[in-house]
């Protein structure tokens, strides 16, 4: 395995743990301020929704699938 392919998995679930931590955080102040919990789950949803489109459109962009058959 490349070493740039190792240190780019290392990061990757460095990043996943941080983010795990951050939501954590996030759910346990809406759960423990019952009022404000709209104004910390928005960002949160705000996030996720970022995310999810990001993926999706990755995912379904047939121009991008062209550079996959190329041999290198």
């Amino acid at each position: 395995m490349p070493l740039d392919r190792l240190v780019l998995i290392i990061v990757c679930v460095v990043i996943a743990a941080g983010a795990t931590i951050w939501l954590g955080v996030f759910v346990s102040a809406a759960v423990t301020l019952p009022v404000p919990a709209l104004f910390v789950l928005l960002p949160v949803a705000l996030i996720v929704w970022v995310v999810w489109r990001v993926i999706a459109e990755r995912l379904s962009n047939r121009e991008d699938d062209h550079y996959d058959k190329i041999e290198k």
